[in-house]
Formats: C-alpha cells, structure tokens, sequence
C-alpha cells in the first residue's frame, strides 16, 4: 500500500508544478496578444499613424514585448506562427525607433557618417522565444521563406508614411486569413496616393513594395496585376487588372515617420 503524502510534501510538490508552469515557454494554448491589440486601438490612428510617445511610456508594451520573448514559436500552428512573427515585426520596430529616439525616420537609425552602413533593419534587437533576431531576419528569414505569402508584405510595418498602415489591431491565428485580406483591401483601396488604378491609361500605381519584392507576387507584371485583382471589388477595375493587361507604374515612397502626437501626453 503506497505510503500517504504529507500535506507539507503535498504543497511543496504543487509549488514546484506552479514554478516549471511559470517558467514554460508560451504555449499554443495561452498565446495572448491582448495587450499588444490594446495598444494599437489605443494608439494608432485610422491612417495607420503611430504614437510613439505613448508606446515608449507604457509598460504594458514593455510585457508584451516580453511575452514574445517567452513565446516558443514552435509551440503554435502554423497560422499562429505567422501572426506571433507579424506582430513581433511590428512591435520590435517601434520599439526599435523609441530605443533611438528617432522622430524623422527610420532610415536615421544606425547611420555613419551620413550613410546607412549598418541601417535599422539589422540591429539584433528583436528577441522571441528567447532569440535575438534583426528584423531582416523576421522579414527575409523566416516570413518570406517559410510562409510565402504575399498578402504579408500589406501587414509588416516599417514605420514610413508610405507603408501599410498599422492594423488598429494584433494578428491573430484564428482570424488570420480574414485579417490578412482585409489588410491587403484596405492598403489597395484606401490609400489612394499609394496604389490607385487609372482606368483611363489602363495603369496601375504602386507602392515601391511591388516593385522590391516583385517576384513574391509573380513572375512578371501580367501576374502580379491578375493577383492584386482578387482584392478590388466587382467593376472595371477589378476586369482590367483581371485581364492582366494593366500597365504598373511606381508612386514615389515617403520615408517619413508614420507619427502622430497625442495631445494627450
């Protein structure tokens, strides 16, 4: 007959149970990016433009940047993976900017002598699951490579007036699709002096993203058009880029800082 426990053993083994639960790694079960959307409804404009300063006060930004540290990637399906590393992407780059105090823009950062040897994208800052990434390898390593996906380049944020507006919101596995599209829309349809279509010239205008990673979104411009026509909704638009005969020209990218100040700090 197995010998009864003490009520001392009994607590201290809970303890220890407690103590390994604390020290875990996130699981795919208690992934929570609540703080980080409670943030980015609080303090992201309709525009997709950026409080800085309130980000560099809050501790709560400070918690969920720690939480993706203890966040163990491989822990969460695929969808999940995805939206914990577009979160990280963003998060880190404004921390990345409040950490220099840069209010111009990002391209500021890390330059020597007048010239970008190093540039921002390759500090190591970026710590998730208890590694330190650049947001090179957030972007080009990991998103790119393993998820290839095109609607990612509408959701990562590199804090310049002429990107994707930052979501009022954190990517989530569960509702990444829906997100994912609605991002791609709303950059597409809604911003005007970034992607517009000319019915009259039969052109498309984009952002210089279409033209940097051209061959994520096909292999020549008939393709990618016929792929950005799935996010128009139906009428002449969406027939002339669905017949792959729109021309593509670039709008020119503002490097800016995508800032805003509140008046109330």
């Amino acid at each position: 007959m197995p010998r009864a426990r003490s009520p001392v053993f009994a607590f201290a083994f809970l303890a220890l149970l407690l103590a390994q639960a604390t020290l875990r790694p996130t699981s795919a079960q208690d992934v929570d990016h609540s703080l980080f959307a409670a943030l980015l409804e609080a303090h992201v404009t309709d525009e997709g433009l950026v409080d800085y300063d309130a980000f560099d006060a809050s501790e709560a930004f400070d918690e969920y940047l720690e939480l993706l540290n203890r966040t163990d990637p491989a822990s969460l399906s695929r969808n999940s993976q995805l939206a914990l590393w577009l979160n990280a992407y963003n998060a880190w780059t404004i921390e990345l900017i409040n950490l220099h105090d840069e209010r111009e823009s990002i391209r500021n950062i890390n330059k020597t002598l007048g010239l970008a040897i190093k540039g921002p994208w390759t500090q190591p800052l970026a710590t998730v699951g208890g590694v330190t990434y650049t947001l090179d390898d957030i972007e080009h390593g990991i998103i790119r490579k393993e998820f290839d996906d095109p609607r990612i380049h509408f959701a990562l944020v590199c804090a310049a007036v002429s990107c994707p507006p930052l979501r009022r919101e954190a990517y989530v596995g569960r509702r990444l699709n829906d997100q994912l599209n609605d991002q791609s829309k709303r950059f597409l349809l809604e911003f005007p002096e970034k992607n517009r279509v000319d019915l009259a010239k039969s052109t498309i205008y984009l952002t210089k993203v279409f033209d940097w990673y051209a061959r994520d979104f096909g292999r020549n411009d008939e393709e990618i058009v016929r792929y950005l026509a799935r996010f128009f909704p139906p009428g002449p638009e969406r027939t002339l880029l669905a017949s792959g005969k729109a021309r593509i020209r670039f709008t020119d990218y503002d490097w800016a800082l995508n800032i805003y100040y509140s008046s109330s700090l």
